[in-house]
């Protein structure tokens, strides 16, 4: 281990600084010359550059502190090939999810279906009619090209469509509730993913919000004495990031429905997941759906699009017409409105609910979700028996039990059933080998459990088994498996960590 960065003279600096090679002597390297062949010039240089000023920062640091690590000549031209591959290639790149989360935020949730994917291409191909009307010529609604399906599946008179769920319940609460009260459950003022805090968002959209009950049991009768003269509509927020179990009551969208009317307010429903149809059907945990919610009386209902419907981010309003077109007057909608993007790809995700007994045959997530063990087990197997042809001796890989989450809010602590390969790697932490598949292309995302690394086969595709061989291809090397793993490890470790503590590599 080098020096302390804070030991080093300044005569040390300048020593390790003048034993780098001169940018000229870079840009000179045939491997260079033939990049600027193949992409801009300038971005390849300047790539170049930047390779270099990452080590000169390293060095001044004291991250580099010995002569030894200073990179070679070729490991700085194979940095700035990286760089210029990282810059260049696509930054939503795919990616395959062995994290074993269905809706994994951080991977774009739901991957969209094959007939969302089509009417995206017809979408973007040439032009699109967006907000033009055919018959007339004249402008028109682009909410119109998802509003009568989502009347047919939610038994809504409207509907309309903005960027996501946020927004949607944002719009709701300031068109209805701005300067007036909306009463609501302390047990629904959730915080979600993001900071996303209800009492937050009910400031700034300019609603007073005025609690009742209790964080775990709320009354019919906490509502009714809360109402007021200044009172806009009552607020029932589905929790649909957590559960509360036990001693625990909450009032119904139908009871609730009554009461607001009787008063004559309004029921606003922010349901999340945005579930269409009951989940029971394949063996699942209930989860309230969206049609139930417009069924019992609520005069709004919002919820995601990415999520139980598993379409593109977006957030749904569905309601009575009256208040939907109140929504789209306000000043906001245009701030929220959605391209043509996510249209075309809602719509060609709606239309898989027309026919829900297909949705294990026709929608990605409902596959994951619906699978057998037993299926699940045999994609296991393939996983498993790939991995141990490239790994051989290196890693114990074995198929076990676990489960899979369904995760972005929906069915909390209701875990699926799954089977998974467990890695065991010789000769690097499971930390570093999860850091390492993840820089792979395509990236895998594991987890890590019980020092080992976990890909969890229910949310990995059929196809995705020999993608995954071929990212531990790149990672450990198809020969000299222990050692290939020993030399990067300590490849990346020098001048990088301390006695006692793994450090993951850098990313790019």
């Amino acid at each position: 281990m080098g020096k302390k960065g804070e030991n080093i003279s300044a005569s040390e600096h300048h020593q390790l600084l003048s034993s780098l090679p001169a940018v000229s002597a870079v840009l000179g390297h045939p491997a260079i010359e033939e990049l600027c062949e193949v992409h801009p010039r300038n971005y390849v240089h300047n790539s170049v550059r930047r390779a270099l000023e990452a080590i000169r920062a390293d060095i001044l640091s004291g991250v580099v502190a010995e002569d030894s690590a200073v990179p070679t000549l070729d490991e700085i031209v194979e940095r700035s090939r990286m760089l210029v591959r990282d810059g260049l290639g696509h930054k939503l790149m795919r990616a395959i999810n062995g994290a074993g989360v269905i809706l994994h935020t951080g991977l774009g949730r739901a991957p969209l279906a094959p007939s969302a994917r089509a009417a995206l291409q017809e979408a973007t191909d040439r032009y699109a009619i967006l907000a033009t009307e055919r018959e007339s010529g004249r402008r028109g609604d682009r909410n119109r090209h998802t509003d009568e399906m989502l009347r047919d599946l939610t038994g809504a008179e409207a509907s309309m469509i903005v960027n996501n769920n946020s927004a949607a319940v944002m719009l709701t609460l300031n068109t209805f509730g701005q300067g007036r009260e909306a009463i609501v459950s302390r047990g629904e003022l959730i915080e979600i993913g993001g900071a996303f805090r209800i009492p937050d968002v009910m400031s700034r959209s300019g609603t007073i919000m005025v609690e009742v009950g209790t964080t775990n049991r709320t009354h019919l009768r906490d509502y009714q004495a809360a109402i007021s003269e200044n009172s806009a509509f009552l607020l029932k927020v589905h929790t649909s990031n957590y559960r509360i179990e036990g001693f625990h009551l909450d009032v119904g969208v139908r009871d609730l429905a009554e009461l607001a009317h009787q008063q004559g307010l309004l029921l606003l429903m922010d349901i999340g997941s945005g579930a269409m149809v009951d989940l029971r059907r394949w063996g699942l945990f209930y989860e309230p759906t969206v049609p139930e919610a417009v069924s019992d009386g609520a005069d709004i209902v919002t919820f995601s699009g990415d999520k139980l419907l598993g379409g593109p981010q977006c957030g749904v309003i569905v309601g009575k017409r009256e208040l939907i077109e109140r929504m789209k007057r306000n000043p906001l909608s245009r701030a929220f409105r959605c391209d043509k993007l996510t249209l075309s790809a809602l719509d060609g995700t709606l239309k898989l609910f027309l026919d829900p007994d297909k949705l294990p045959e026709t929608h990605p997530i409902y596959a994951m979700m619906t699978a057998t063990v037993e299926v699940v087990n045999r994609r296991a197997q393939r996983i498993a028996r790939r991995i141990r042809d490239v790994t051989g001796e290196a890693c114990r890989v074995e198929v076990t039990d676990g489960f899979t989450e369904m995760g972005s809010g929906s069915l909390p602590a209701r875990p699926i059933p799954s089977r998974v390969v467990t890695l065991c790697p010789k000769g690097i932490t499971p930390q570093r080998l999860g850091a390492e598949l993840r820089l792979a292309s395509p990236p895998l995302f594991t987890r890590i459990e019980d020092d080992s690394v976990i890909i969890d086969a229910r949310t990995v595709a059929d196809e995705e088994a020999r993608l995954i061989a071929e990212n531990f291809a790149q990672v450990i090397g198809e020969k000299d498996n222990l050692k290939s793993w020993s030399n990067r490890a300590e490849s990346i470790d020098r001048g990088k960590s301390e006695p006692g503590k793994d450090t993951l590599p850098a990313l790019g």
